[in-house]
């Protein structure tokens, strides 16, 4: 595994022309998004290599033009697990739309129904064979520096999405809901938007009461 640290935003340097999917994790100081801040945004194009962008302090600005180009992208396709968190953070704090998205928990809530095991270490462990530690999950992501022990977990959060979701694409195949994994995909965004305006707590906007 290759790992990169950036400040503030990807570098320029970085070459993203070849890049049609790319899996996106995110860091915050908490669960609720417009109280705790956006830390970290972690991403890996399907290879061994993760790249980390840290954003330091309360008061930044969240000027990445470089990670904005990249996930503003409609082309590009965006691969997360439980994307309704990420990409409700990823607008809110970056100002931008996400569109494009595959959610490999959605994805194995759709075909893995002889279970309600669909974090990501269950279905690193039963669908490619990994042990991911969640050692660092509640750590303090708001620090000024990132651990090594943080860094590692960070990009083991994104280094095997590409692996899951082509597992995860078969059985959706085999069960015919590709098509409705891809409607529910598509609702993400109006979902994190509903987030964004306070109604979080609403599950079910189609239930009777």
């Amino acid at each position: 595994m290759s790992l990169f640290l950036y400040q503030n935003d990807l570098p320029d340097t970085l070459d993203l022309s070849h890049v049609t999917s790319v899996a996106i994790d995110t860091e915050t100081t908490g669960l609720r998004i417009g109280r705790d801040r956006l830390c970290v945004v972690q991403l890996c194009f399907g290879d061994d290599t993760a790249h980390l962008v840290q954003f330091r302090g309360a008061n930044h600005s969240y000027d990445a033009p470089n990670l904005k180009k990249l996930l503003a992208n409609k082309n590009i396709q965006k691969l997360f697990h439980f994307a309704r968190f990420d990409i409700t953070a990823l607008e809110y704090f970056l100002k931008i739309r996400i569109e494009n998205i595959f959610c490999t928990k959605v994805a194995a809530k759709l075909v893995r129904t002889f279970t309600n095991r669909h974090g990501l270490r269950d279905l690193a462990r039963d669908l490619i064979g990994v042990e991911i530690s969640k050692q660092q999950q509640t750590s303090d992501w708001g620090s000024y520096e990132l651990s090594q022990a943080q860094c590692e977990y960070a990009a083991g959060d994104v280094l095997y999405l590409h692996q899951m979701q082509s597992v995860l694409n078969q059985a959706l195949e085999r069960e015919n809901r590709t098509e409705l994994a891809q409607e529910c995909f598509n609702f993400l965004p109006t979902r994190a938007r509903l987030d964004i305006l306070g109604f979080e707590e609403e599950k079910d906007f189609f239930a009777h009461s």
